[in-house]
């Protein structure tokens, strides 16, 4: 059994503890910047669930992709001609895992924090965030899906798993220095 959650935990509490997650389980977050978050997410997952399939990782993970419903949610938001800013901590996220791309432990890593995210707080955020959340809705029985992820980790993803919390961390303390309105006015 794993203790990838116990090793990560410190990185996971600092990047729940941020500003930008506070405006979105409040209830009130401005549609734009939970755009403008759902377009830095949807680069992420593109790339990494591409990569991961690849390396038959998601084989067995029944409904895990998100990329999709991502877009859906961003689509569904964003009012702008022009697409939203991909801010720096998700330019660096890609670079990153062009370097891991081979690396399949690393990216289930990857998987491991932004998936097991979205089944588990990110239940949470479905019922405070603008729109359908579709990004939080899951086809599949989520214990048994949680179940088959942690099946793929092991201890070793520690590190790569905390980079990725660290990258999580640095998006919503970027999010929250854009020239957007937090709160719905």
């Amino acid at each position: 059994m794993s203790n990838l959650k116990d090793l990560t935990w410190e990185h996971h509490k600092d990047a729940e503890r941020q500003e930008f997650v506070k405006v979105l389980m409040s209830g009130k977050i401005n549609p734009r910047l939970y755009a403008t978050y759902l377009w830095n997410q949807h680069k992420k997952y593109d790339l990494l669930e591409a990569m991961a399939m690849a390396q038959g990782l998601l084989d067995n993970l029944i409904d895990i992709r998100r990329k999709t419903k991502i877009e859906e949610d961003f689509l569904e938001l964003w009012q702008e001609k022009e697409p939203p800013v991909i801010v720096p901590s998700t330019r660096d996220y890609i670079m990153h895992m062009k370097e891991i791309m081979h690396d399949s432990t690393a990216l289930m890593a990857h998987v491991y924090v932004l998936h097991m995210g979205d089944l588990s707080g990110g239940q949470m955020i479905a019922r405070k965030a603008p729109g359908e959340g579709r990004m939080y809705q899951f086809a599949t029985d989520k214990a048994e899906l949680k179940e088959a992820i942690r099946a793929k980790t092991n201890d070793d993803m520690a590190d790569e798993a905390k980079y990725c919390f660290e990258q999580s961390t640095k998006l919503f303390k970027e999010l929250m220095e854009l020239d957007i309105e937090p709160y719905l006015e």
